[in-house]
């Protein structure tokens, strides 16, 4: 079961999420759906089509649906998604 304290070791393609800070100040407010995700990016689908941001220059808020929204530093998530998954992860 995904809550806030294990959030980061889940698989995030498919939520919903915003962008909330970035180094460009253009990203802030995109919102979309994450299609894809490797070591350093997350490609986000929006209305405007398929867009790519760094993971460890940007803050990230996630959408679980019916459960809550979550804020995320990128460079929480920064690193291959399957190496994640399966860490150990401290306290957040």
């Amino acid at each position: 079961m995904i809550t806030p304290k294990n959030f980061i070791r889940h698989e995030i393609i498919g939520l919903q999420v915003e962008i909330i800070d970035s180094e460009n100040k253009q990203h802030i407010g995109t919102n979309g759906t994450v299609v894809n995700e490797t070591k350093k990016m997350l490609t986000i689908r929006t209305n405007k089509g398929d867009k790519r941001y760094q993971k460890s220059k940007t803050k990230f808020m996630f959408n679980v649906p019916g459960k809550f929204n979550i804020i995320v530093d990128g460079k929480r998530l920064a690193g291959n998604p399957e190496e994640r998954i399966k860490a150990k992860v401290k306290k957040w």
